[in-house]
């Protein structure tokens, strides 16, 4: 039980302090904590990246730092040194485990053996939905110690954690989610004859399912469609939006950029204002004003629904990128094309990487301003191709290209329409 005190939480159950005194096992690790000023000098910046990756790698565990392991003496953390010891795990969460571990830190006030309250750092890790690397090699947790993993359980703990990577990583819970953290709005946009939204129902549209631990979690799927805040769980589920004033990619040449987050529709909507906003229309006058656009909005449409419902969401850290020039744009999806597709058979062939996602979107209404003649974001008949290649070669004159780009990421260029001649 946790309790607040002058914005302390203090630690106040006994199990938690004869969990203490019991010592270290497979979900708990202890670390004294050693600092010369605001600098952390132990544990090691590497030994603790090892410490977090292997309970990532297994089924999570907590690390509890400013208790002695052998003794399994309360020591605490000077009260003024917290934030720097905050700041410090956090930055190992994020640049020193590949892919990067997203971990609860909390400071708390718990019972040393005197029963004085001291203050100590408690880091929480989820079982991950990845494979994690750090400085050390691949770890995992046995018992209290963790251990380098051999070839072999490598390899099958790659296969287990890939085996939904391919076709059902979109179904997978994501760690550190309730059901409380769906938003009832979005979520009822997928329910059939306004039926009412029930664990049940939620349950059978995969929205929701049961972790390894049988704790209800929202899958990924639910998490992109149906939370405000997907990045706070997915940070790389964004598209990356910049344009340039020419046609070459140079910083000094940015004239716009945005990191462009929200539910998938959201992305979709953001990505088409993001092109407005950025684009010069050019006119001419006759008996009245007539505008070129340089580009058919419903192709756009069309392949950022596509970017968003195809990326491969395994590829942590990886994002959607958008570039805009003068005379073209180039949008890039990370994932390799599945199957036996290849850039030239898009347009002939349907393969979803996200069956759920797609499923989801193909329920999901556009606003009536910006679905292009769609009732909802997603058309199970795989038209979105043609869609692109066509609207796209009417306007500008040119077929838009896909290229594969080293087996992992795809890119779509799509060529501007040259302006009219002037009289």
């Amino acid at each position: 039980m946790l309790v607040e005190s002058d914005g302390m939480m203090i630690e106040n159950s006994e199990a938690f302090a004869r969990k203490i005194q019991l010592g270290e096992d497979s979900t708990l690790e202890f670390k004294r904590v050693l600092l010369a000023g605001d600098r952390v000098t132990a544990p090691t910046r590497d030994d603790f990246a090892d410490e977090l990756s292997a309970f990532a790698n297994g089924r999570g565990g907590t690390i509890v730092l400013g208790v002695e392991d052998k003794t399994r003496e309360i020591l605490g953390i000077p009260i003024d040194r917290l934030d720097a010891v905050e700041d410090w795990v956090r930055t190992i969460c994020n640049d020193s485990i590949k892919p990067s571990i997203d971990a609860d830190i909390r400071k708390l006030e718990i019972l040393d053996s005197a029963s004085k309250l001291v203050p100590v750092i408690r880091v929480d890790v989820e079982r991950s939905l990845f494979v994690h690397k750090s400085p050390g090699g691949y770890f995992r947790r046995i018992g209290s110690a963790k251990r380098e993993m051999p070839p072999d359980v490598l390899a099958r703990l790659f296969q287990e954690r890939s085996q939904s990577r391919v076709i059902r990583f979109d179904e997978s819970p994501v760690p550190g989610t309730t059901p409380s953290d769906l938003d009832s709005a979005l979520t009822s946009r997928f329910m059939r004859d306004d039926a009412e939204v029930t664990d049940n129902t939620l349950r059978k549209l995969r929205i929701i399912a049961d972790d390894a631990n049988d704790v209800p979690r929202i899958t990924v799927s639910g998490v992109l469609l149906s939370t405000r805040a997907p990045q706070q769980w997915l940070s790389y589920a964004e598209i990356q939006a910049v344009a340039y004033v020419g046609e070459q990619r140079d910083r000094r040449d940015q004239i716009d950029a945005r990191d462009i987050g929200g539910t998938l529709d959201q992305q979709v909507e953001q990505a088409l204002h993001f092109i407005r906003r950025n684009i010069k229309i050019p006119a001419r006058k006759h008996m009245m004003r007539v505008e070129y656009p340089p580009y058919k909005e419903r192709a756009l449409f069309e392949a950022f629904v596509n970017a968003v419902a195809h990326r491969d969401y395994s590829m942590a850290g990886a994002r959607i990128r958008l570039h805009l020039f003068s005379d073209r744009l180039e949008l890039y999806v990370p994932g390799a094309l599945s199957n036996t597709l290849t850039p030239d058979s898009l347009y002939l062939r349907q393969y979803n990487r996200n069956e759920l996602i797609v499923s989801l979107l193909a329920r999901c209404p556009v606003p009536e301003e910006g679905g292009f003649g769609r009732s909802f974001l997603m058309d199970r008949r795989g038209d979105g191709v043609p869609i692109i290649l066509n609207e796209s070669r009417k306007i500008s004159g040119k077929t838009p290209e896909y290229t594969l780009i080293d087996e992992s990421e795809l890119r779509l260029v799509i060529w501007a329409a040259l302006p009219p001649n002037k009289p």
